[in-house]
């Protein structure tokens, strides 16, 4: 009967992920319900939250990346019960669409930046670009996610939720200055600490 023989170092890195994983899942609920993760522009909201998520794609591959876009998304569909009024007002129209607004697109793009990530690694063999791409995508990803399903599940409602007289305005109001400075955020800080992870923690091939 033949044993199967353990790698002791491939079970230490597993170890180390899943730490990696619950510590950055900690971060996402601290930054969920403290003042650090959401900054109040008018009706709609600057998030920092796919910073964690983009690191842990990075650090742990395309599954963690996955597992903390879906704390992201839970931990948004929360925010919907009285946290926060726009989210509140998605849950009066729909609660099914609401749930899949907040969790479809940060899953999909935890993924993709994992994704992503061991694709630029293959591709290029500088040092710092494939971190920054990742990072850069994860905010990218997030915002044309969020807005695009949110086009599609709720266009009859846009120009009421967001006070604006046309969908152009309110599709303008959601991808203008907001989604900038997340990129610029998630793009120097999920870079920098992603790249020092992962001299801690071989990536996840």
């Amino acid at each position: 009967m033949e044993e199967t023989i353990k790698n002791p170092h491939a079970q230490k890195l597993d170890v180390k992920r899943l730490t990696v994983l619950a510590m950055l899942a900690a971060v996402i609920v601290l930054m969920a319900f403290t003042p650090i993760g959401y900054l109040k522009v008018g009706a709609v909201s600057i998030t920092f939250i796919m910073i964690p998520v983009a690191i842990g794609a990075v650090v742990t591959g395309p599954k963690g990346g996955a597992l903390l876009g879906g704390v992201f998304g839970v931990t948004s569909f929360i925010q919907c019960f009285g946290l926060d009024a726009f989210g509140t007002a998605l849950m009066g129209i729909n609660p099914v669409f609401t749930f899949l607004l907040c969790m479809v697109p940060r899953v999909l793009m935890g993924l993709l930046v994992g994704l992503i990530y061991q694709g630029m690694c293959k591709a290029t063999k500088n040092g710092i670009l494939p971190f920054a791409v990742a990072c850069l995508s994860g905010a990218l990803l997030n915002t044309a996610g969020f807005v695009g399903l949110f086009l599609l599940l709720f266009y009859n409602s846009i120009t009421v939720l967001l006070g604006t007289d046309t969908v152009a305005g309110a599709i303008s109001l959601l991808v203008t200055g907001n989604a900038l400075i997340e990129a610029g955020v998630c793009l120097v800080l999920g870079t920098a600490i992603a790249k020092a992870l992962v001299h801690v923690l071989p990536r996840n091939n």
